[in-house]
């Protein structure tokens, strides 16, 4: 792939966010919310989520400049039942909805043990992970659910219905490290098909279809066509549940009519599903955590199969990933730097990076 030949730039990830903030607060966002939305990327890029990371920001700024996204609006709750409540996310950033949502959610659940929460008129909100991660802040188990634009068919299907809509959950432990699944029903998330079209690199041959039926290694073919689900029925079932609990329930767009983050033509009107759990509900949580951790070593402990030199518990490479990246800061190619300078520049705020000159010829 191309992009192993090219140059790469570091940022920090303190760098990153201070980027990020002024950006969004050059696009209308007040200093809160900003400040939040620029916590939930950077994370997504120290995990090496980089498909969900801060290269989002020109797709997200498009938005706003078409007025399909509205930079100012805040979220706000209504309790349902005192463990239930919704998010009305008023199309605003969909980090927000989910991060108040979140919060409702935790404080339900320390008091009734559980916490439901359902979000409605929202957007994308990134890396599921860091909704996953804030649960397990405050100690407590979660489930993330969420819908999106179409790009998956049905199983036995041929055209986009489905989105890539990723089911995330979480649980913490004592000495080993949490449990962090998040993972879309596809065989790839579609943002990595984006991230390699912004590279110039081919993708996996089993990724997508183009648009007349037939896989490509072409990023923008694949991205006319449809990605394929993982598992064949079980995906696309995985998918269509994201769907009900997302969009049918909350009152959002569902089956098909949620709107691409990437088309700056209508308001997305994405739904969430956000639960959190007291991880002592039925023992103490010493021994839920103890627990937890003889679940990890048993995993990690397991006999390796030929080729394998080590097992990883979900959501361990990307912690790994993190501890790496809070060192070395995080990549970004040239081509990135320029689109992300563009945004910087046009609210006058400071650029994340200077581009490299170009290497002189030795002739």
């Amino acid at each position: 792939m191309s992009s192993n030949h090219q140059d790469m730039q570091h940022v920090s990830a303190i760098d990153a966010r201070s980027f990020v903030e002024q950006v969004l607060v050059g696009n209308g966002a007040s200093k809160d919310n900003a400040t939040i939305v620029a916590k939930c990327l950077v994370e997504a890029d120290l995990r090496g989520v980089d498909t969900h990371g801060i290269n989002r920001i020109p797709s997200y700024m498009a938005r706003i400049r078409k007025g399909v996204l509205d930079a100012a609006a805040s979220p706000t709750l209504r309790r349902i039942t005192p463990a239930v409540a919704q998010v009305d996310g008023h199309n605003g950033f969909g980090f927000l909805a989910a991060h108040m949502g979140m919060a409702a959610a935790i404080d339900m659940a320390k008091e009734f043990g559980i916490g439901l929460v359902s979000v409605k008129h929202s957007n994308h909100f990134g890396m599921s992970a860091w909704v996953v991660q804030q649960a397990l802040d405050a100690g407590m188990m979660s489930l993330v659910f969420t819908n999106s634009s179409p790009a998956l068919p049905v199983w036995g299907g041929k055209s986009k219905l489905m989105g890539v809509s990723p089911i995330a959950c979480g649980a913490p432990a004592g000495k080993g490290r949490p449990f962090i699944m998040d993972m879309a029903p596809s065989v790839a998330a579609r943002g990595k098909i984006y991230k390699a079209l912004r590279r110039g690199e081919k993708i996996p041959g089993d990724w997508a279809l183009d648009k007349d039926g037939q896989q490509t290694q072409d990023p923008a073919k694949a991205l006319e066509g449809v990605m394929l689900p993982m598992g064949g029925p079980k995906g696309s079932a995985i998918a269509i549940m994201m769907d009900v609990f997302s969009g049918v329930l909350s009152g959002s767009a569902f089956a098909g009519h949620v709107i691409n983050p990437y088309d700056p033509s209508r308001p997305a009107d994405v739904g969430h599903f956000l639960v959190a759990i007291k991880p002592d509900l039925f023992m103490s949580i010493e021994e839920f955590k103890e627990r937890m951790d003889y679940l990890y070593q048993r995993v990690i402990g397991s006999d390796r199969m030929s080729g394998t030199d080590r097992i990883y518990f979900p959501g361990e490479i990307e912690d790994l990933n993190k501890e790496k990246r809070l060192k070395d800061g995080i990549p970004l190619v040239e081509a990135e730097v320029e689109a992300l300078n563009k945004e910087a520049q046009q609210v006058g705020a400071a650029c994340i990076l200077t581009s490299p000159p170009a290497p002189r010829s030795r002739l």
